[in-house]
């Protein structure tokens, strides 16, 4: 019921953004219950019922997501930050409280803090990389580039290059072969930067596993 969804560009970010994710949360949370039943069926869901637990799915899929969205802006990120979210009501639902509001209020509240939880877990790795780019002082390449330059011959790289998914092909095959910096790849591409960069980086591990090389 609940598909696996891979990874997209990462979603922006910014304090009026979260700001007005809160907003977006009030009007979902404040919408009427689907059905009255929503309490009775986290009860049993608690206990472990699955049927329960799809037809509370069938009653909530829609706010969740569109919570997840309203932070996310990114229908991909959103379907899987949802995902998780069905996750994590189906092994909490004991946790909830009745008495402290409504089920929707409580699954979508759920959704909302996963949704922004993303939010910051994505701007923090930005944050992060950039600190390591500007201290570097050199081209943005990870040193995995150099190990599969230096280590392995041509033919065996370009069938491994077959096995990226084709946004890392593009972005490889401009760093790697065409010499370009990050920043000249997202240009070339119409990419965000850390988009780019999480695409080589990625997509070299990826090159490296394929190769065997060592780590």
């Amino acid at each position: 019921m609940l598909l696996l969804l891979a990874p997209s560009p990462a979603p922006r970010t910014s304090r009026a953004h979260l700001v007005r994710s809160y907003g977006t949360l009030a009007r979902v949370v404040q919408a009427p219950e689907p059905t009255s039943d929503a309490p009775d069926l986290l009860a049993a869901v608690a206990s472990g019922d699955q049927s329960a637990f799809e037809q509370l799915y069938g009653q909530l899929e829609r706010p969740v997501f569109g919570t997840c969205f309203g932070v996310l802006r990114d229908p991909d990120h959103a379907a899987e930050v949802a995902q998780e979210v069905w996750v994590e009501v189906w092994r909490t639902a004991s946790r909830f409280d009745a008495a402290r509001g409504s089920a929707r209020t409580w699954v979508v509240t759920l959704a909302h803090r996963r949704a922004v939880d993303r939010v910051r877990s994505v701007q923090a790795q930005r944050d992060r990389d950039q600190r390591v780019l500007d201290e570097s002082g050199e081209r943005p390449f990870d040193v995995v580039a150099d190990e599969v330059e230096g280590m392995l011959e041509q033919v065996r790289v370009r069938d491994c290059l077959q096995t990226l998914t084709e946004t890392q092909h593009r972005a490889v095959v401009l760093a790697y072969y065409g010499g370009k910096t990050y920043r000249e790849v997202a240009d070339t591409l119409g990419a965000a930067l850390p988009t780019v960069k999480s695409r080589i980086r990625d997509g070299l591990l990826r090159l490296k596993d394929c190769l065997g090389v060592a780590a």
